[in-house]
């Protein structure tokens, strides 16, 4: 029984660390390339923590529509947040050793604020449904119980999808040469291609979590507004018409911004492969850095509450900064 058991535990091998990397081919200017990396990355927190403030502090924002929009909002917060660290060590200062357990949890809350992410946007595709088919019964239908319900369902959610992942990962047996992950964070495509050992279970999962979260919402999104659109082309009032669709133009862009990043990676994963590698790193920058930067830009363009809102903020700072430099 003994040389079995030394068998197994020499045959079995899991990794201290894996290695990142930042721009494959362009690391002497990693440097550089951390600027507009930091810019977008500290633009991503202000905006969105901007929002968040805008709301709690403006009684006026106490609705529905503004209450999903903070979930949206603290959705990016945690996504620039999963990412930034590694992202930045790696363009900074060249740290590019990330230990296994601590990849694995990066890469647990990186793509559970995804599924969150997919998932308020269909909430926030539900209120404009509920908005423009019953403005009357709006406030009615979507209490602050009833919205604090569906925050709830959405961590529930995803937090029970990638709950199995980590431990999918570490049931595997690694190979010691591959060690050399694809980007500055940890994706879960990325770690289980590393492993030497049947995948088969780790991809059926992780497609089975794709569709049921993000092809389920996408479609779901698609069938709310195609009731609006209905909804719409009934109202009398051309005017009417116009202004019912406005309310939806900051979501739809929100919508496109996140899903088309969403595709892109998608079908680079499957049908990239013969693509230069820099490219499939720049898609998954663009998909986990750009929502966050623009979605906080989208709506303080579009929505003229949140705009005033933000700019009582600055002018409140402002005032507080000059007072606090006079004294």
């Amino acid at each position: 029984m003994l040389p079995s058991r030394s068998y197994v535990n020499i045959s079995f091998f899991q990794p201290a660390s894996f290695l990142m990397i930042g721009i494959p081919g362009l690391e002497a200017a990693h440097g550089w390339i951390s600027i507009p990396f930091s810019c977008m990355y500290t633009a991503a927190l202000t905006g969105n923590c901007l929002i968040l403030l805008a709301v709690r502090r403006t009684p006026r924002l106490h609705q529905p529509m503004y209450y999903f929009l903070s979930m949206l909002a603290l959705t990016d917060v945690g996504l620039t947040l999963s990412t930034m660290p590694t992202t930045l060590a790696v363009l900074w200062f060249d740290h590019r050793l990330i230990a296994f357990n601590a990849c694995l949890v990066q890469m647990f809350f990186l793509h559970s604020f995804s599924v969150v992410e997919s998932s308020v946007l269909l909430a926030m595709s539900f209120d404009r449904f509920v908005a423009i088919s019953n403005p009357l019964r709006y406030v009615a239908v979507l209490t602050n119980n009833v919205i604090l319900r569906i925050g709830l369902a959405i961590v529930a959610r995803a937090t029970v999808s990638l709950f199995p992942v980590p431990f999918l990962l570490k049931r595997l047996n690694f190979c010691p040469g591959k060690m050399l992950l694809s980007h500055s964070f940890c994706f879960h495509a990325d770690v289980m291609k590393r492993a030497c050992a049947d995948i088969t279970v780790n991809i059926l999962y992780g497609l089975y979590v794709v569709l049921s979260t993000v092809g389920v919402d996408s479609l779901l999104i698609v069938l709310s507004y195609t009731l609006i659109l209905h909804t719409v082309i009934g109202l009398a009032s051309p005017k009417e018409r116009t202004r019912a669709l406005n309310t939806c133009v900051s979501h739809i862009l929100a919508v496109l911004v996140f899903y088309i990043p969403v595709i892109g990676v998608s079908m680079i994963h499957r049908f990239g492969r013969h693509l230069p590698h820099i490219v499939h790193v720049l898609i998954a920058y663009v998909y986990l850095v750009v929502p966050p930067v623009l979605n906080p830009i989208i709506y303080s363009v579009k929505s003229k509450p949140i705009r005033e809102a933000m700019l009582r903020l600055f002018y409140s700072a402002f005032t507080c900064g000059r007072i606090c430099a006079h004294y």
